[in-house]
């Protein structure tokens, strides 16, 4: 006949008696010592059989069990103090081991709650706050007066790009012709002044070449960036106009 045994993983004696306990469907405060000591030493001679390492508590437990075991099967006195009728019962010697495993109980229900919560807190993730403070004045100072941001202004650059490629063909030639972000603004602003007053966004970009609408769109925002020019849209998908802030002294056309 085979006979098998599972041993499961206990953290210390204290540990195994209370899954006996719970096993056996025993009260805690009524422990029948005989049965509870021989399904512990069952368990220690399956520890032996399959030679796992047995820890020196659990000796020390089983020794424990089988001293209360051994205290209660001896005859019960009653003693009495001399000259009075009061008679004291002997104490049980199981009320030493209850309250440890009642302790023990205590914890170990307590450490069950506490890894449910770090398990439910596993499942959330939360950063800590970024201080921005530093680029609240400059975004402040550079969109103060807008009713835009940079995605439309990218959007309306993407847009002008695709309407330059379809109404004008591909350039036969390759030229180069350097210009700096600085001469372009200074361009821009000069644009302004002979328009004399708000220009459509795509009316600065009279040159279809990529390179040339690039560094003008940079141009462009570093303007909005020095506060030199303000752009507003009026509603969504509308004409973007841009015109050059108050008390901005333009540069004299050449």
């Amino acid at each position: 006949m085979e006979y098998s045994v599972k041993v499961e993983a206990f953290e210390g004696p204290l540990d195994l008696l209370l899954h006996l306990i719970q096993g056996l469907e025993i009260d805690i405060y009524d422990i029948p010592m005989a049965e509870i000591s021989e399904q512990y030493m069952l368990y220690i001679r399956a520890m032996k059989v399959m030679e796992l390492n047995l820890a020196s508590e659990y000796l020390v437990m089983a020794s424990t069990l089988l001293a209360i075991k051994s205290r209660m099967l001896l005859p019960k006195h009653e003693e009495s103090y001399e000259g009075s009728d009061i008679e004291m019962d002997e104490d049980d010697p199981r009320d030493e081991l209850v309250e440890r495993l009642i302790e023990y109980r205590k914890y170990k229900q307590a450490a069950i709650e506490l890894k449910q919560k770090e398990e439910d807190r596993g499942s959330f993730y939360t950063k800590p706050p970024i201080d921005l403070s530093a680029y609240e004045t400059e975004k402040q100072d550079s969109l103060e007066d807008l009713n835009i941001d940079l995605h439309d202004l990218l959007g309306a650059f993407h847009k002008l790009v695709r309407r330059k490629k379809l109404k004008k063909p591909m350039a036969t030639r390759i030229t180069r012709q350097d210009i700096s972000i600085e001469k372009r603004m200074e361009e821009i602003l000069v644009d302004l002044q002979r328009l004399k007053g708000p220009a459509l966004f795509h009316e600065l970009f009279p040159i279809a070449q990529k390179p040339h609408m690039v560094v003008s769109f940079l141009a462009v925002l570093e303007l909005m960036k020095r506060n030199e020019v303000t752009i507003q849209q009026d509603h969504n998908f509308s004409d973007i106009i841009v015109e050059a802030s108050k008390g901005v002294t333009l540069v004299a056309q050449s």
